[in-house]
């Protein structure tokens, strides 16, 4: 389906010039680049920390607790947005 796309010039620049490096184009780049965002999972899926939740109200300081130590304890990436 086309859409249309707003994108700062220099941001725009950027994504020809890596579509070219790569041989592909522009608009192939941007789908690869959306579908990696999609897709990635490094970090958990607020409905799943809901749903733990859930299971036992009484541990839901636990579950906050083990989240923010997760986040904090990551030192190989940046830590993911829970």
């Amino acid at each position: 389906m086309p859409t249309t796309v707003h994108l700062p010039a220099a941001l725009l620049k950027s994504v020809d010039q890596r579509a070219k490096a790569l041989g592909m184009s522009r608009n192939r780049l941007i789908i690869k680049a959306l579908e990696r965002v999609i897709s990635d999972r490094s970090s958990w899926a607020p409905e799943f920390l809901d749903r733990l939740r859930q299971v036992d109200p009484m541990a839901v300081d636990a579950i906050d607790q083990l989240a923010a130590d997760v986040t904090s304890s990551r030192r190989s990436k940046r830590p993911p947005v829970l």
